[in-house]
């Protein structure tokens, strides 16, 4: 009777792990407008956080927030601090080796912010000389140093993007590498933003810079992909990406081709 009571017990566990879940927690970091950001009233908001909750309602589930410094998003996920990584992740194979993901949502090119006027070439020796400034953790950080750093360009990397904007006003650094969308919302469209622009054209390598954005998951986590997956489609289907994308990013092309 043991034997079969816990024969039992073990199916119906297995029953139970099969039901989809109802409640997702969402890890970010808060410090990269116009993808996500707090506001003066101290609340969550951006693309990402928009986008975020209106998968969410797709998918009938009760959402949360934790946030957390952009390098440390990969192993607080392996830790189950949270579910999904929903903070401009691009999809790479490089992070393919640690976590899993849903399909690409949307994509965003990657562009110099330099001294308006500037001109450049975007290759190491285009920018023999120069200091260029990356988010810590990010794959425009994977790819100077790749790039340029190996070819005598200096890189530094930041720890959270602000810290490189006010590097750049400062004169420690000559440009910073980031995805296009938040270098206008994040910078270029605000005060402080006078007298630069993007500089040099958009930087190019899949395999570094990844097939697309989409939600970071555990290793294995098939239901939530499964669940958000579906979520994704309903949102992209009824046209919620592309209004979100004119709100943001007027002008960005974010379509997955």
């Amino acid at each position: 009777m043991k034997l079969r009571a816990l024969i039992v017990g073990m199916g119906l566990l297995c029953t139970f792990s099969s039901f989809a879940a109802t409640e997702l927690r969402y890890g970010l970091e808060a410090e990269y407008p116009p993808f996500e950001s707090r506001n003066a009233s101290g609340e969550l908001e951006g693309f990402d956080v928009d986008l975020g909750n209106a998968i969410c309602k797709a998918a009938a589930l009760k959402c949360t927030w934790v946030e957390t410094s952009f390098d440390a998003l990969i192993p607080g996920l392996i830790a189950k601090k949270f579910d999904a990584i929903n903070s401009a992740m691009n999809i790479t194979e490089q992070r393919r080796k640690s976590i899993d993901f849903t399909q690409p949502i949307y994509r965003i090119p990657s562009q110099l912010v330099g001294k308006a006027g500037t001109a450049v070439d975007t290759t190491a020796e285009g920018l023999k000389g120069k200091t260029i400034g990356v988010l810590q953790g990010s794959i425009q950080e994977t790819y100077a140093k790749e790039h340029w750093e190996k070819h005598g360009v200096t890189v530094v990397s930041y720890k959270d993007q602000n810290m490189a904007w006010g590097d750049l006003l400062n004169g420690r650094i000559d440009a910073s590498l980031v995805m296009s969308a938040a270098g206008q919302a994040g910078f270029l469209s605000k005060p402080q933003g006078k007298g630069f622009g993007f500089i040099g054209k958009p930087v190019s390598d899949d395999t570094i810079l990844g097939s697309g954005i989409g939600f970071g998951l555990r290793k294995g986590d098939e239901a939530t992909q499964k669940q958000l997956n579906a979520a994704i489609d309903k949102v992209r289907a009824d046209g919620t990406i592309a209004k979100l994308a004119d709100k943001y990013f007027p002008g960005i092309d974010v379509s997955v081709k």
